[in-house]
């Protein structure tokens, strides 16, 4: 029996999603991406899941779409990109991309749909639908509203790839490591993440992703409401209480 095209697991507090179709460098077809929707749902709804790491099999984190699936699929075949956009920017709990290699189109957007970025050395990050005939998605509804326009259209318009230290320059990614410690450094991240309070992760989380769209007063307002809610919360007392017993808190989300 074949293994799923995308593997979930949870440990300690962090859900590993792990595209799994290294013969064909993690291309996305509609099992994949059904997988990828039912984990991202168990993400956001499961408690026992603190935070979360894409990572792919093999020599590529996805070059995007499976351009002959994608030829062949058939009208309402499961969740599309956009829906797995969207489901993921509406996470409020930290969730890092490990980019063990090539990056492209569609896998570039699991990786901005994320929170934290590690790249391996050999990663490449590109968006080379124009030299195929077809528009991007997340080229437009996640690298522009990133990078300076005139940055992201240059990548766009051209279907060039950038290296990983490019990213980094870019601040596209945040570490820029050796292949084998891409998954480490991820996972050495998340385990410092899921030391804090969770409900404080996700009200920090919502506040900024949310307030991007609103005026500063709204920003600062809706911020403080969160802030104010999380003081009348269980962890807030635990951990004002660890604090001064000098001990590590005791966290319960609630």
């Amino acid at each position: 029996m074949p293994e799923p095209e995308a593997l979930y697991e949870i440990k300690d507090g962090i859900a590993f999603i792990t595209l799994n179709r290294p013969e064909k460098l993690n291309a996305i077809d509609p099992p994949m991406r059904q997988i990828l929707w039912d984990s991202f749902q168990d993400v956001q709804n499961n408690p026992e899941v603190r935070c979360a790491i894409v990572t792919g099999n093999g020599r590529a984190f996805s070059t995007g779409h499976d351009l002959v699936a994608m030829a062949n699929a058939r009208a309402n075949e499961g969740p599309s990109t956009g829906d797995l956009y969207v489901v993921q920017s509406n996470i409020w709990k930290p969730i890092i991309a490990a980019i063990n290699g090539v990056c492209l189109a569609q896998g570039c957007g699991l990786a901005l749909g994320s929170d934290i970025r590690i790249a391996s050395t050999e990663a490449q990050f590109g968006w080379p639908q124009v030299k195929r005939g077809i528009a991007s998605v997340s080229g437009p509804a996640l690298l522009a509203q990133v990078l300076p326009k005139n940055i992201a259209f240059e990548i766009l318009f051209t279907g060039d790839f950038i290296d990983a230290q490019k990213a980094r320059e870019l601040m596209l990614v945040n570490h820029v490591v050796e292949p084998d410690q891409v998954l480490s450094r991820a996972e050495e991240i998340a385990r410092k993440i899921v030391a804090n309070a969770p409900l404080s992760l996700a009200a920090i989380k919502e506040s900024s992703i949310m307030g991007a769209a609103m005026d500063l007063e709204r920003r600062v307002a809706f911020a403080q409401m969160k802030r104010d809610v999380i003081l009348h919360t269980e962890d807030a007392e635990e951990g004002v209480k660890a604090f001064a017993e000098k001990r590590a808190p005791v966290w319960k989300g609630r």
